[in-house]
């Protein structure tokens, strides 16, 4: 029996049920390593997140207050995910510097500093 390979993304997501569920956990799994990896703030921010999330459920009084501590965190180590995920994306393109790939990653960069400031504004609200 020969097996067909193919460079064709599109037959990777005709995966059905449970087994699309397992695909997409071990492509999840396998960028967050890429990201462990490969980018040094990704790695800043989880230490940063390591640290954060367990004093958020020390100094947290409700169950609300964690969430909105922990919240910003969480979402900040999104926002780096797919800033990555641009910065790689424009980088496979070209790395010919072109206004267009500087404004994506500019994006990206804006996107995070505002995760950053949302982590600052949340943790001072709920301390002060």
């Amino acid at each position: 029996m020969k097996v067909e390979t193919t460079n064709d993304a599109s037959a990777l997501k005709s995966k059905p049920g449970f087994g699309r569920v397992a695909k997409a956990a071990g492509y999840s799994s396998a960028g967050l390593a890429a990201a462990w990896q490969y980018e040094a703030a990704f790695r800043q921010l989880a230490l940063l997140a390591g640290v954060l999330i367990p004093v958020a459920f020390l100094i947290g009084g409700t169950p609300v207050e964690r969430a909105l501590l922990v919240l910003p965190v969480l979402m900040s180590l999104a926002i780096e995910l797919v800033n990555s995920a641009i910065e790689a994306v424009v980088d496979r393109v070209s790395l010919e510097i072109h206004p267009l790939s500087k404004r994506a990653k500019d994006l990206g960069s804006a996107a995070q500093l505002v995760g950053l400031v949302s982590i600052a504004v949340v943790w001072l609200a709920v301390l002060i």
